[in-house]
């Protein structure tokens, strides 16, 4: 079976950022055959335990990460780069630490005109852990995540192919 997990970045629990994510992750996995509910890693809710050196919590959710077959990963739009939460928590991995996954970049900006570098960096930080970084990423503006149907069931055809292929070939 799949291992299919959420990796949300938001500063906040429970944000906008992670409906859309979820959501997105249900069209992409419906699409692309992946029979997998998602896990869900919201990095908000480890809080100030990401910053100590031993943290069961951190660990848990690191290791539900590292054991993912896809990996969707959902961050807003920080000073024109993914956000600083999810730079710390990925820099826990090891080298490779990704080697085994296929990653779906998810990136919420403010304005559309302005998106083309989130999508590039979460893109290299992916790939630079080892991931297969499925194409093309999915870029809502902060409007659209409270109803992101259409905008994500246009992308999640587009995406599905490919990432159904690098399933077949990762799993």
């Amino acid at each position: 079976m799949t291992r299919f997990t959420v990796l949300v970045a938001a500063p906040q629990t429970h944000s906008s950022v992670r409906t859309a994510a979820l959501r997105a992750a249900s069209e992409v996995a419906l699409r692309a055959g992946v029979d997998a509910q998602p896990d869900v890693v919201d990095i908000a809710e480890l809080g100030a335990e990401l910053l100590t050196d031993s943290s069961a919590a951190v660990e848990d959710a690191l290791d539900r990460v590292r054991r993912s077959d896809v990996l969707l990963v959902a961050s807003p739009q920080v000073h024109g780069t993914y956000s600083g939460l999810l730079k710390v928590f990925l820099d826990r991995l090891p080298e490779l630490g990704l080697g085994h996954t296929v990653a779906v970049p998810l990136a919420v900006v403010e304005d559309l005109r302005n998106s083309r570098g989130i999508e590039e960096d979460l893109r290299v930080l992916l790939a630079d852990l080892g991931a297969w970084v499925a194409e093309p990423g999915l870029i809502l503006a902060e409007e659209e995540t409270g109803r992101p149907g259409s905008v994500v069931r246009a992308w999640a055809d587009v995406a599905a192919p490919g990432l159904r292929q690098a399933v077949s070939v990762a799993v």
